[in-house]
């Protein structure tokens, strides 16, 4: 509530999404993409957006602590989830996820196909003095991407697909409100970013054939139907529909059921639980040793990190007087946990690395 207050003191909290990772640095770069869009109809400029934010979130796992991005137009200096936006937010305004180079601000099935190491590389100015954890993976994560793209017409466009077309195909699922609104539930927008994407995550657990994607096990849960022991995640897809939901908003929908989605489970929320002495560790080593993503000790930490966020949310609407419609979960993250998580982190740690360390292959968190 502290970090909520300083840096909302009218409580006016904005969605915890992409866009706020944008505005880093106190620089408005969506009016820079505005103003390229100039000229072109509101359908077109909540595309661009959407092809936008797409690669950005899905970029955006752990940097690591060594990696930064100088952005070339202010010579400001960013690291980890800024760092990763704006280097991001460069690369679309190059071109760099477009097959026409007349038409750059888009995202298409060629243009991600195509992406090359050497352009990823160059984008985010990784060099062997600037590592970036996980650069293979960010590379075949866009890659996969764009391949998805043709499986789903009905989603991204039978011609030309795109993740823009994603829009028009919203468009198609909101239900009428009063005479002059549309109303459109965040599920709805979760349901296809699953739908659509749910291909492009590797290696992962699957049921029937299709792949669950940031969905893991955990060996205490009974094991007695189909799934039982799996825990749903789906931490960069539930970011990614957040970030979604602004250019929908921009377009005029009335957006419902936004509670329906669940908090973050990733190492800043989590690691303010552990900072902060509601979870203890049961090992020490926990603290001492890297583990992979399907770790136990992972999967346990982001399940409880997941209820967590409900009950910190729920006590926060008490003492301020709100309710989930007035403060969304996608508020409390953003307003409180997440930017708390980070805040007492960088107190008790240099760098400000999260307090149980995650080997990533830069596609989960």
């Amino acid at each position: 509530m502290e970090v909520m207050r300083v840096a909302y003191p009218d409580l006016q909290v904005p969605f915890h999404s992409r866009w706020r990772h944008f505005e880093a640095g106190g620089v408005n770069r969506v009016a820079q993409l505005e103003a390229r869009l100039a000229g072109v109809d509101p359908l077109e400029k909540a595309r661009a957006k959407f092809d936008l934010v797409i690669p950005s979130v899905l970029l955006d796992a752990g940097a690591g602590a060594a990696w930064q991005y100088q952005e070339s137009q202010t010579g400001k200096v960013f690291q980890r989830s800024e760092g990763l936006a704006v280097a991001s937010f460069d690369l679309f305004l190059a071109g760099g996820f477009s097959s026409q180079a007349d038409r750059p601000f888009q995202a298409d099935a060629d243009g991600l196909q195509k992406l090359t190491e050497e352009t990823l590389k160059n984008g985010f100015q990784v060099t062997a003095d600037n590592p970036l954890v996980g650069v293979e993976g960010r590379l075949a994560l866009m890659q996969r991407l764009g391949a998805t793209l043709a499986r789903s017409p009905h989603l991204f466009g039978s011609t030309a697909p795109r993740l823009g077309h994603l829009v028009d195909y919203l468009v198609t699922q909101a239900k009428p409100g009063d005479s002059s609104t549309r109303e459109l539930s965040a599920t709805t927008v979760f349901t296809a970013v699953l739908e659509g994407l749910s291909e492009i995550w590797p290696g992962r657990v699957a049921i029937a054939q299709t792949n669950l994607g940031d969905v893991w096990p955990h060996s205490a849960l009974p094991d007695q139907t189909l799934g039982g022991q799996l825990v749903p995640f789906h931490k960069l897809s539930q970011w990614l529909t957040y970030s979604l939901l602004e250019p929908l908003q921009d377009l005029g929908f009335i957006l419902t059921d936004l509670d329906q989605l669940t908090g973050l489970s990733e190492y800043r929320n989590g690691g303010l639980f552990l900072d902060l002495g509601v979870l203890h560790p049961k090992h020490p080593d926990i603290l001492q040793t890297a583990h992979r993503p399907d770790s136990e000790i992972i999967v346990e930490w982001r399940a409880l990190t997941v209820i967590l966020l409900d009950r910190t949310a729920a006590i926060i609407r008490k003492k301020l007087g709100m309710d989930g419609r007035s403060l969304p979960l996608a508020k409390v993250l953003e307003g409180g946990t997440w930017a708390a998580g980070r805040k007492i982190a960088a107190q008790l740690r240099p760098g400000g690395v999260p307090p149980i360390q995650i080997i990533s292959d830069g596609t989960v968190f």
